[in-house]
């Protein structure tokens, strides 16, 4: 066993010869723009991460703007739901129904009352920029990658014209998670993970926080963008709800972009990027639309915003969710907390540090079997061989045989300490060689594995494992 071989002080050193391969590295053909996946100061760090999970099997919502049918998005799209219920901000003049699809969400000037907007806004197809950087079609010569691009988006159109409303917004997250709502057919794919690119100013609403609990309650991770006021994030819902992942925006220098809420209330921070003029690449890249009110055609565009920084935990919340498929929201919450690195430029106020890919996909990850062999041991009568093996968390199993040789040797284990003749966690007492521990869940510690000659013995060999 390699704890054995190392206290050996003919032995300089041990250590796993471990076989290394490249990171996987998508052919779109738009990735090497992509900074905000791949760069180690600013970026996800993803590719790493894309060696060990890709978000197959997971479900994210993303309630929004809806989407549009876009040829780098359609493969990884499931049934959405419009959940708009008022004609204007809807913009399709038939309330909520089955087709999410984003009909573009222009205003005129004053056309949301008091004076707002300004001047005329374009359609901004927010909700399809978000869903790309999710889980855009990945590796497929074309276009732009995802961060969980085998990853299933549902999308929920919860946003249109001047906004949405809370009702809505609040029946959609319900909806999504798996949740019942009156007057709508349930959601036949439920999503374990649920990005909200939205809010505003004021406390978080009753209605808002129990349609989070719901969500919650049904297994789902609820990612929020924290918003682009430059301010204080606890004024600002649904980021100031309980139970949710607030999501502060970095930019290429992994500090805190300029336009970026702050706070005690932040989680954890991610790329969003920080545009100086339009096309700017310190922006987040990913799938458009070309219309500046009623739709256009495929495109792809930059844009910055926590609006963007958001979907990136999302993705990741999908990883861990792949590797990791029984943890919870406040599990998959831990992880991106505790894997996150520190700021490389100043972020005051922006969570525990900038989501990391690979360090959260790892942490989620269950750990895996080890243990090691000795051949050839022999021992004179009431003499003892002592041996330790570390056996980490979340081992289902953990077992020690002794076989072959001549003579007979004892089997004994025991957990912190040496065993004795009458102090051990096991010991068969078997006549001959052939004996076997056997733990079941076993608690991680150092583990004592030592075998006493009750008579003369040699030629026996040892075999100790632990395995998830």
């Amino acid at each position: 066993m390699l704890e054995q071989l190392a206290a050996d002080d003919e032995v300089e050193f041990v250590e796993e010869d471990v076989l290394m391969q490249t990171a996987f590295t998508p052919n779109d053909t738009s990735y090497t723009s992509q900074w905000h996946y791949s760069e180690t100061t600013g970026g996800l760090r993803a590719p790493a991460a894309w060696d060990k999970a890709t978000g197959q099997g997971v479900v994210v919502a993303v309630l929004d703007t809806g989407y549009r049918p876009h040829i780098d998005l359609n493969a990884n799209l499931l049934p959405g739901y419009d959940m708009i219920s008022d004609a204007f901000i809807g913009n399709d003049s038939n309330g909520r129904d089955s087709d999410a699809r984003d009909n573009g969400d222009w205003t005129n000037a004053g056309e949301c009352g008091n004076g707002q907007p300004t001047s005329f806004r374009a359609s901004s197809w927010h909700g399809t920029h978000v869903a790309g950087t999710i889980a855009a079609v990945t590796n497929n010569n074309r276009g732009v990658a995802g961060v969980a691009y085998n990853a299933k988006i549902v999308p929920v159109r919860v946003l249109g014209k001047c906004g949405g409303y809370t009702s809505d917004i609040a029946d959609g997250i319900i909806w999504a998670a798996g949740g019942s709502v009156s007057g709508v057919p349930a959601n036949a794919n439920p999503a374990k993970v649920i990005n909200m690119s939205l809010g505003g100013s004021g406390a978080c609403s009753a209605t808002t926080q129990n349609a989070i609990n719901q969500a919650r309650g049904l297994g789902a991770v609820v990612v929020i963008a924290a918003g682009n006021s430059n301010d204080n994030s606890t004024n600002y819902t649904p980021g100031n709800c309980s139970g949710v992942v607030n999501v502060a925006a970095t930019n290429r220098q992994g500090g805190r972009a300029s336009y970026s809420n702050f706070g005690t209330n932040i989680d954890v921070a991610a790329p969003g990027g920080q545009m100086t003029s339009a096309n700017d690449p310190n922006g987040v890249l990913s799938t458009y639309n070309t219309g500046s009110t009623t739709p256009g055609s495929d495109s792809y565009g930059y844009s910055q915003g926590t609006s963007m920084a958001a979907p990136h935990v999302a993705g990741v919340a999908a990883l861990i969710k792949q590797v990791k498929p029984s943890a919870t929201p406040d599990e998959i919450e831990t992880i991106l907390k505790t894997s996150s690195r520190s700021f490389p430029a100043s972020c005051s106020g922006c969570g525990t540090g900038i989501v990391d890919a690979n360090a959260a996909v790892t942490a989620a990850m269950p750990a895996a079997g080890g243990g090691g062999t000795v051949t050839n041991l022999s021992a004179t009568t009431n003499n003892w061989l002592h041996y330790t093996i570390t056996v980490p968390t979340g081992m289902k199993t953990l077992s020690a045989t002794i076989s072959g040789g001549t003579g007979d040797a004892d089997l004994f284990v025991r957990r912190g300490a040496r065993p004795t003749t009458t102090t051990f966690d096991c010991r068969p007492y078997l006549e001959g060689n052939n004996e076997n521990c056997s733990f079941s869940n076993p608690v991680a510690d150092t583990w004592h594995v030592s075998i006493r000659a009750y008579s003369s013995f040699t030629g026996v060999n040892l075999v100790v494992a632990y395995n998830p």
